[in-house]
């Protein structure tokens, strides 16, 4: 797994959002997530206009549709896990009744309504940061984070987070490639422990190899700093995008 694979889009498209300031895209997304999650689980007409606005962004964009969409589908089984049960524990309005040997399960319209909310909210969040990150580099968007002040700590996490999750991935890789060529057969039940190994040997090397990587980043004049070649600057696109957006929240907001 290469560092391409988060900016495989921000590096290879170029775009008018593309060519937008991070803190625009940054403040106009946290704030279309703040109309989302304000607004009530009934407001079907909201939800899908804010969808389209987003849709609408991504294929100005020239984004594949169907790779943000099969991107965008991770966040189902997280939805599923959290928010499953939700329809048959609410109590309200019954509107079926289930049964299996001596279990009883009945589905209330308030539960249905709370697991809706959940699923459109969550999903639309996820399509926002998709669209985010497709259209901004990692390290611009970091670095954009870090003008506007935020925690210094979460930047650093991210940032190494950036960093190492393709360099534990690598490993992983590696050690797993050699199990696999030292075997002779599938997978076995014995295997498991082999398993539980390799996880202790990932750990072992993942902290050998973050202190070397640690140090050469050192060694090349890290001062925790976000460093990239070109200087942020809001233009008056970036104004103009943001106002045009932020409008257009608002008058979906008042939509009924």
């Amino acid at each position: 797994m290469e560092h391409s694979y988060i900016d495989e889009f921000a590096g290879s498209r170029d775009s008018f959002l593309h060519r937008l300031d991070p803190r625009t895209k940054i403040i106009t997304l946290f704030t279309l997530l703040l109309f989302i999650i304000l607004s009530p689980a009934n407001a079907y007409k909201n939800f899908f206009l804010y969808a389209a606005v987003i849709f609408i962004q991504i294929l100005l964009c020239r984004i594949p549709l169907l790779k943000v969409i099969k991107r965008s589908l991770v966040v189902i089984p997280f939805v599923l896990v959290a928010a499953i049960f939700i329809p048959f524990i609410k109590e309200g309005e019954v509107i079926g009744s289930y049964s299996l040997g001596y279990f009883n399960a009945e589905l209330t319209r308030q539960g249905l309504l709370i697991f809706w909310n959940i699923s459109i909210k969550a999903y639309l969040s996820t399509l926002c940061l998709i669209l985010l990150i497709a259209t901004t580099r990692f390290t611009e968007l970091l670095k954009g984070l870090e003008k506007m002040k935020f925690p210094r700590v979460i930047i650093l996490i991210l940032s190494f987070m950036y960093r190492y999750i393709f360099v534990i991935y690598d490993e992983l890789l590696k050690i797993v490639r050699s199990k696999e060529a030292r075997s002779v057969t599938g997978f076995r039940l014995s295997d498991i422990k082999i398993f539980s190994n390799i996880i202790g040997v990932l750990f072992i090397k993942s902290y050998e190899r973050a202190e070397a990587v640690y140090l050469a980043m050192l060694s090349r004049g890290f001062e925790g700093q976000v460093n990239i070649f070109t200087e942020l600057k809001f233009r008056g696109r970036d104004i103009f995008f943001m106002a045009i957006l932020i409008i257009t929240f608002i008058i979906i907001k008042f939509i009924r």
